[in-house]
């Protein structure tokens, strides 16, 4: 039988929120490609059906209780890995990597899908176990196993930014599920081996765009063209901005990528300090509000859900701007809601859906 207070008590705060973010991105969209001329469909208005087509599924998502996912969850991870091995055999190669499966209509990244399946299977795990001490090293080795899989498969496509917020989203729900001192310690050890060991195992241009992120000077018409045309564009924006569409930068093209990676070097130019701290807000404020989803969430499987996807909001959002002005290496980590990409924008729509999910039902024991 429907319950009335599922519609009572739907989250219009977070929907319009995610709605007025994406909408900024939208027209970002069209001011950044608004000097291309292409015979096919404009970019906007793709991002804007895949924004339609991520809020209907956001609504479906809406319609069953999300404890229910909590036994399939094993299963969403499984055929996400499946994704990931059968993209590495037959998947699409574009500038070297094979990140993606040709269906013909769209570009499916298993990169993104295993985000949610991670979320889904962390959020299972750790709801269960009951630890009020905090999980020890040896206590881990299962959910290390489950980040490993992944991990490793994204890293041979070769895709460096996506496994990295793999393991930022799980490192944060761990987190908050509880480590003991020393089990935090060490793990801090370890990362910091593997990353130095980790060096070795990187491809040539993933080891230049690390040392252009130290010095994008040495190689300013190559390695370092992308992050010096995105600090010029972000800096000359000033405090008011040049005005929409009339971004040097971004009109003369000089900025690369100025639609997925760097769409926000476009924004800064255009609106300044002020629309740029406009914006910042907006995106502070869907994490609080996702951390209160997850606050007022009904139960631990719920709980840990909101945390999962107020992480990956929170990583990819931290990770893309200190990208676009020169505080992290460029790895291609789009801008949530903002960035063009289908598959990005309806993996971050179907994050949306489940915290409205948990957020309708939060009443519900």
């Amino acid at each position: 039988m429907f319950d009335r207070r599922l519609v009572s008590n739907f989250d219009w705060v977070l929907l319009l929120t995610v709605l007025l973010i994406a909408g900024i991105g939208i027209a970002n969209l069209y001011s950044a490609t608004y000097s291309w001329r292409s015979a096919g469909t404009p970019l906007y208005l793709k991002q804007l059906l895949w924004l339609s087509g991520g809020v209907l599924l956001a609504q479906l998502i809406c319609l069953f209780d999300y404890r229910h996912l909590e036994h399939f969850a094993t299963h969403i991870y499984g055929l996400s890995l499946g994704l990931l091995v059968y993209v590495l055999v037959v998947g699409r190669t574009t500038m070297g990597a094979t990140r993606w499966i040709d269906l013909g209509f769209f570009n499916l990244q298993p990169g993104e899908v295993i985000k949610i399946a991670m979320i889904l299977l962390l959020a299972r795990i750790f709801s269960k176990a009951t630890n009020p001490f905090g999980y020890g090293l040896f206590e881990l080795w299962k959910p290390a196993i489950w980040l490993l899989l992944p991990v490793l498969l994204i890293l041979k496509e070769p895709d460096l930014g996506t496994a990295m917020m793999v393991i930022f989203i799980s490192g944060t729900m761990l987190l908050f599920a509880g480590l003991k001192r020393a089990t935090l310690i060490g793990l801090i050890l370890l990362g910091a081996l593997i990353a130095v060991a980790g060096w070795f195992g990187l491809h040539d241009y993933q080891r230049a765009r690390i040392r252009t992120f130290l010095n994008p000077d040495a190689d300013p018409l190559g390695s370092g063209y992308h992050i010096i045309q995105s600090k010029i564009a972000v800096g000359s924006g000033g405090f008011l901005g040049k005005g929409y569409i009339q971004g040097t930068q971004s009109q003369l093209s000089f900025l690369p990528e100025r639609h997925t990676d760097f769409a926000f070097s476009v924004f800064a130019e255009e609106w300044g300090f002020v629309g740029s701290s406009v914006l910042l807000f907006l995106y502070l404020f869907l994490i609080v509000w996702a951390l209160y989803v997850a606050r007022r969430a009904a139960d631990k499987f719920g709980l840990f859900l909101a945390v999962g996807v107020a992480a990956m909001l929170f990583w990819h959002i931290v990770v893309n701007l200190g990208m676009v002005i020169g505080l992290l290496p460029v790895v291609g980590v789009p801008l949530p809601l903002f960035s063009y990409g289908g598959t990005s924008m309806v993996t971050m729509m179907i994050g949306v859906g489940l915290l409205m999910n948990v957020s309708m039902r939060r009443f519900m024991f």
